[in-house]
């Protein structure tokens, strides 16, 4: 039977996954497509569906990330007094691409909602290319998170 602290890093890593890879997907894979096959509008609203779904799962990431995080924190490293530096990092880095995505979520979302209701597809398409600048500089914060997992030893 997997211990507490397996199953607590099992879903901290799942979050991370869903996260990142998300974004990976949709930087590397989805937006390409959805330029080469897609309008204007069609693109804009296929963004919005995109965005309404995937953030969902987002959300359960970052509620998982920090819950998760923390019962490692406890269970493998006794508490908070002396966490090991990529903790400390990953920890930074969380907070980090938390405030990134809050920006999307909050600010640039309803902006792209509005100029698709109101059919202005430049302000959509300027406003989606706003989008893409933050969600890409997330990607590569993730990346790094994760590269800093990978080689912790060395920390």
């Amino acid at each position: 039977m997997p211990s507490p602290y397996a199953f607590v890093y099992a879903l901290h890593l799942l979050a991370a996954l869903v996260w990142v890879g998300g974004m990976f997907f949709a930087w590397m894979i989805l937006r390409p497509a959805a330029v080469s096959a897609l309008d204007a509008p069609a693109r804009l609203q296929l963004w919005a569906e995109v965005f309404r779904r995937f953030f969902v799962w987002v959300w359960v990431a970052v509620l998982v990330l920090p819950f998760t995080g923390v019962g490692m924190l406890h269970l493998h490293f006794g508490g908070f007094e002396h966490p090991p530096r990529y903790v400390q990092m990953m920890i930074g880095l969380y907070v980090a691409m938390l405030a990134l995505f809050l920006r999307v979520q909050t600010l640039q979302l309803p902006e792209l909602r509005r100029a698709i209701a109101s059919q202005d597809w430049p302000a959509g398409g300027a406003t989606l290319g706003r989008i893409r600048r933050v969600v890409g500089f997330n990607l590569l914060l993730g990346l790094l998170l994760v590269s800093v997992v990978a080689i912790r030893p060395s920390f």
